[in-house]
């Protein structure tokens, strides 16, 4: 599968991109080696060195979320993300350096304060770069490999950043340089914070940039939508871990991220106390030549290769074989810690290096294809959401790390900054140090055993997106495209007059449909599926009973889709509060299943529970079966079942037109009449069902009924051409076609009872919100 050149990202974009990583791993990289001084020179317990790791970064994973909201909503002629970027820029990079002037003479308690009030503000202005800033990574390329290459060229030049901040540690213990180390971190801090403020500014000031300001798509950030967007936050991380594979992908990141960051710290000690027996000035340049040369593997080796291991065996695999070659190097660095020969180490770094240095190259990269996955499935594009909860997994993994270092120093009675140690703590440590990564990374490939977002599913999507933009695009007024089948067998409608009913609105319209729900239905699609279950999920007796109650005297009709899994009671207890019943068999392509379905339909037939009896719905449309085998089981359950009950097959209404041998086998004719999903106007679209009925019955027997089982709107969702979803026009679409039924005469199964958030995934947020109650069982349009 190639890319095409048209997906190819210039070099100069990647370049920029990557100079804000660079700042975006500087910060962190010398806070990092800065906090040692906490402890080590101006005195702070290790309980407060844990709790300045800890609650900065939870207030930071807390605004992680809301910047994604934001970010993603934001109209602006810079577009969504530059202009945060370049405020996150100077709000970081003056942060920064107030944060590090500290003086012993101050006391502790007032540096602890101090420090963390500023900690606050570093995290805030870190928020509004990193966020937008992320996202905008994601945009940058829509091809499987090239948004390989953009994080493997970030994560290149972000990762000077750890080769430099190690030599931060030569400085500032060198007497030449600086009297003491916290003199040297309130020099360092401006220069670090200076110029990665100028760095991080290079992504906004250089990436290409597109207006959102017209962009109607998105949720206007005002007061009044705040509340409905820290709902859409809260809904977003529900549906990003409905996602297996995002879901997947943050519980490694976590896993493997928060081991390493939890005895990160650790390195100084080890190489100080165990290889120098604590004397920092024998440890000279190994502290630094541990974290530096590391770094420059990273850079020059793991990276590029980690890329190629990527394109030539799937991002999976490479993250599988370059996480297994970091737990050699953490156990290698058990072995070749030896006093009296520091070199030795230095073995270990270029395994030890595949673990974080693999971990992002490609875990961003799989992130950017998730983010597709959701367009497919809700079509909105929420790389800042999305990126925002996975940082917020990082994020909130690095709190808990700085909870357990110093937990992990307690437990083993280490004293930072002490002479001597007690007998066993720096043992304890080392155990630690090479003990929790590798549980860590162990734990995440086995999560990662299973993650299926491969090139060819990542390919399938695209192509999908695609097709739907092009479907979008070419939407437009008086486009044929819109309308397929009619169009293409030339038997469009005229235009109608506009109805009255369109200039309708707000609670006058809602008191229409309640009038019109009052009035009764010919029937309504029943949806089994509470909040939180899924196609395949077992139903119960008493939640079918509990829906049914509230449908029931509404309707005379009810329609189910399967009779396995539980939805066998549907029937039965439809049975028992006087309703009619057409009861569906789900048949596909596993002819196992639809062997289940079949008899559990013809017992139900035999059992006095069915009316009319449904083999299959939308199988041709789908292509699940042949006509042939199709036909087959139509004529088997006719042939089994009472001859009072009728028996047909559920389709698109243009299969039975082009299909006369699957009407001459059905009983009773039943076509879905989706106006909608041709994207037909609502203005249009009752006019459009009448049209869609007569055809059905043209090609009818004489005497055989037409049942129209499927027909309604959405009151959310993308649109479909010239229809729009919204609560107006469900209840437009609702009304007109009800007074149409009646009027005609016309066997009308509404769809649906409620609505169904299990086919998100299926159909994208549009396939939800079909419903005249909710999800939660409220009716949805009370005046």
């Amino acid at each position: 599968m190639s890319t095409a050149p048209a997906h190819k990202v210039p070099f100069r974009h990647k370049v920029a991109f990557g100079l804000g990583m660079l700042a975006n791993q500087m910060f962190p990289a010398a806070l990092g080696i800065f906090m040692v001084v906490l402890v080590q020179d101006l005195g702070f317990p290790a309980w407060m060195w844990g709790i300045l790791f800890f609650l900065p970064r939870v207030f930071d994973s807390v605004t992680d979320p809301i910047m994604g909201f934001i970010s993603d909503n934001t109209r602006s002629r810079w577009g969504r993300r530059a202009h945060y970027v370049f405020i996150g820029a100077v709000v970081m990079g003056l942060s920064f350096v107030a944060m590090w002037q500290l003086d012993r003479a101050d006391g502790i308690p007032y540096n602890f304060v101090y420090f963390l009030l500023w900690s606050l503000v570093f995290y805030t202005g870190l928020t509004l770069f990193s966020i937008p800033y992320v996202a905008m990574g994601y945009e940058m390329s829509d091809d499987f490999h090239e948004r390989t290459s953009i994080m493997a060229v970030a994560q290149w030049i972000g990762q000077w950043a750890w080769v430099i901040a190690p030599w931060f540690w030569v400085v500032m213990y060198d007497k030449s340089w600086f009297e003491n180390a916290d003199t040297a971190t309130r020099t360092l801090s401006v220069w670090v914070g200076v110029i990665c403020m100028l760095l991080a500014m290079v992504p906004a000031l250089f990436l290409p940039r597109r207006s959102s300001l017209n962009d109607q798509q998105l949720v206007p950030l005002t007061w009044a939508n705040f509340g409905g967007g820290m709902r859409e936050i809260l809904a977003g991380f529900k549906d990003a871990f409905s996602s297996r594979p995002f879901r997947k992908l943050c519980f490694a990141t976590f896993l493997i991220f928060n081991a390493f960051n939890t005895v990160a710290a650790f390195s100084f000690f080890i190489v100080v106390y165990h290889l120098f027996n604590g004397d920092t000035g024998a440890a000279w340049i190994w502290p630094t030549l541990f974290g530096s040369v590391g770094a420059l593997i990273t850079t020059f080796a793991v990276i590029p290769t980690v890329a190629w291991m990527s394109r030539h065996m799937g991002k999976k695999n490479a993250f599988m074989l370059s996480q297994g070659i970091s737990i050699l190097g953490y156990i290698l660095l058990w072995l070749l810690m030896v006093p009296g020969k520091p070199w030795m180490f230095l073995f270990a770094l270029p395994f030890f290096s595949f673990g974080i240095g693999g971990l992002f190259t490609l875990m961003m990269s799989m992130t950017a294809d998730v983010c597709d996955l959701d367009e497919l499935a809700t079509g909105k594009r929420r790389e800042g959401i999305f990126g925002a909860i996975y940082w917020w997994m990082v994020k909130f993994g690095f709190a808990i790390a700085g909870l357990l270092s110093g937990a992990i120093m307690s437990l083993v009675a280490f004293t930072p900054g002490a002479a001597t140690q007690p007998a066993g703590a720096v043992d304890g440590l080392r155990l630690f140090y090479s003990g929790v990564p590798i549980f860590g990374t162990l734990l995440a490939m086995w999560i990662m055993r299973s993650y299926d977002l491969d090139e060819a599913r990542a390919v399938e999507v695209h192509k999908e997106l695609e097709r739907r933009k092009q479907q979008a695009s070419v939407a437009a007024p008086g486009s044929a495209t819109a309308r397929p089948w009619l169009s293409e067998h030339a038997l469009l409608l005229p235009s109608v007059e506009r109805t009255p009913l369109m200039d309708t609105h707000g609670a006058e319209l809602r008191t229409l449909h309640a009038e019109t729900l009052k009035a009764g239905l010919y029937g309504l699609c029943f949806s089994a599926y509470t909040q939180g279950q899924k196609a395949g999920d077992a139903v119960s007796e008493t939640q079918i009973h509990r829906r049914l109650d509230l449908i029931a005297p509404h309707v005379r009709w009810v329609r189910s889709f399967s009779c396995t899994e539980g939805h066998e009671w549907t029937p039965r207890l439809a049975r028992e509060k006087g309703l009619k019943t057409m009861v569906g068999a789900w048949v596909s392509s596993d002819r196992a299943r639809n062997e289940r379905e079949i008899e559990s339909l013809i017992q139900l037939a035999r059992g006095g529970a069915v009316d009319i009896a449904v083999v299959g719905n939308e199988v041709l449309l789908r292509g699940d079966l042949p006509e042939a085998e199709l036909l087959a089981l139509i004529a088997r359950v006719k042939a089994a079942v009472p001859e009072h009950v009728e028996v047909g097959c559920v389709d698109a209404y243009y299969q039975f037109m082009e299909r006369p041998q699957l009407v001459a086998a059905c009983d009773v004719l039943l076509p879905n009449c989706y106006p909608f999903w041709e994207g037909i106007a609502i203005d249009q679209a009752a006019a459009y069902l009448q049209r869609m009925h007569a055809l059905v019955k043209a090609v009818a027997r004489e005497g055989q009924r037409v049942v129209v089982t499927e027909t309604g709107w959405p009151s959310g969702g993308q649109p479909v051409g010239e229809a729009v979803p919204s609560a107006d026009n469900a209840m437009r679409y609702f009304i007109d076609v009800q007074h149409w039924g009646r009027r005609e005469g016309v066997k009308l199964i509404y769809f649906s009872s409620f609505d169904e958030p299990w086919k998100r995934h299926q159909e994208g947020e549009v396939g939800t919100q079909w419903g005249l109650w909710d999800a939660g069982e409220r009716a949805k349009y009370l005046p």
